[in-house]
């Protein structure tokens, strides 16, 4: 859309934005993004991208996590009273979403791979920065919650889940408190690691130079083991979640801890890596049990975009499924192995077909 069409707000951010970047901006485009997001030509940089929030945090997080230089867009220019921030452009070119939502198998593979392995490098380029990144997102607002902080809360959310299974009609095994406890264990653990926080496949561009990720509004240094378990189970709370095949997915697994064992070398114990990625499965697993109650009245296609989609109700069963199969295999977590087992009982009757691969693999 054009500047006009995008309005007056977008006209004053690209006023702001280019006082902040000292030199002019012409031509906006707007490119449609929960913020507003323009492309801008620049007489001292070619095309640069200005994104203005309607949200104060997203613009602390990812103007703190893009100062650090480790990954994402090469940061030009912040404005802190708007907010707003200046991108460099990386240009135009499918995400790993398209090529996995398209028909080229080997596109599909090599993106998955690539993007396994960003995410691992950009958690190398973030290491040791943390103390950093809280004082840049401090400087930006002084009462800006520390990223352990946040990490408890989601935790102490996901120790809800059985009143929320109870309320549904099912009796949540005992020892269940105990293993959701244990999930919080990586609050805080020995490995954290940076990441852009919301890495959905249609967050990244595939380059000439490699996958470049985008949207750091989630940004932080949680602990590795979360973003891993989004390599086992792709995307396990992203709009287009199909299924991988096992081998390829622990692939994609070990191209993201190959990277990371340069700054946590304990990490090629195995005993260790798959014990922290299965607690990172039950918390996604977990969290997407809090639909249960919903799905049972109602399914719901997950991509409202239009274009292949799966089910709310196909992903829950299959995270159940995995997660069951992986917990009762090490024999970890029981109750929590027995909770998978308890909603996958208590959802035969939907008759949903399994979740499908994706259509690049299908």
């Amino acid at each position: 859309m054009s500047i006009d069409d995008a309005g007056e707000g977008a006209s004053r951010a690209v006023k702001a934005a280019a006082e902040a970047l000292g030199d002019s901006l012409s031509d906006p485009v707007g490119l449609g993004h929960r913020s507003t997001v323009l492309r801008c030509r620049s007489a001292r940089y070619g095309t640069v991208l200005v994104k203005a929030y309607s949200e104060r945090t997203a613009f602390v997080t990812e103007a703190s996590a893009l100062a650090l230089g480790a990954g994402g867009p090469e940061l030009l220019a912040v404005d802190a009273g708007h907010p707003l921030v200046v991108m460099a452009d990386l240009g135009q070119g499918p995400s790993l979403a398209d090529v996995l939502l398209g028909d080229d198998a080997e596109a599909a593979e090599e993106g998955l791979l690539a993007w396994a392995r960003e995410l691992g490098m950009v958690a190398v380029r973030g290491a040791d920065r943390q103390r950093e990144y809280d004082g840049t997102r401090r400087s930006y607002e002084p009462s800006a919650v520390a990223q352990t902080a946040k990490d408890a809360a989601s935790v102490r959310f996901l120790q809800r889940l059985p009143s929320v299974l109870a309320d549904a009609g099912l009796t949540p095994p005992k020892g269940l408190a105990d293993d959701l406890a244990e999930i919080g264990a990586l609050v805080g653990d020995a490995y954290p690691g940076l990441t852009p926080g919301d890495t959905c496949p249609d967050n990244n561009l595939i380059t000439p130079s490699g996958v470049r990720l985008l949207d750091f509004e989630a940004a932080g240094y949680p602990s590795v083991f979360l973003t891993a378990a989004y390599c086992r189970v792709p995307f396990p709370t992203c709009w287009c979640s199909f299924r991988i095949e096992p081998a390829l997915a622990s692939r994609a697994e070990e191209a993201y801890r190959g990277e990371l064992l340069a700054i946590h070398p304990d990490l090629a114990d195995d005993g260790i890596w798959h014990a922290g990625v299965r607690r990172a499965l039950a918390a996604w697993a977990t969290k997407l049990m809090f639909v249960f109650p919903d799905a049972m009245n109602e399914d719901r296609v997950r991509n409202s975009r239009g274009g292949p989609s799966t089910t709310v109700r196909q992903l829950l069963r299959h995270q159940c499924e995995v997660l069951h199969r992986e917990l009762t295999a090490a024999g970890d977590l029981e109750a929590l192995a027995e909770t998978a087992a308890l909603v996958l009982r208590g959802t035969e009757r939907w008759r949903t077909p399994p979740l499908p691969p994706y259509p690049a693999f299908a």
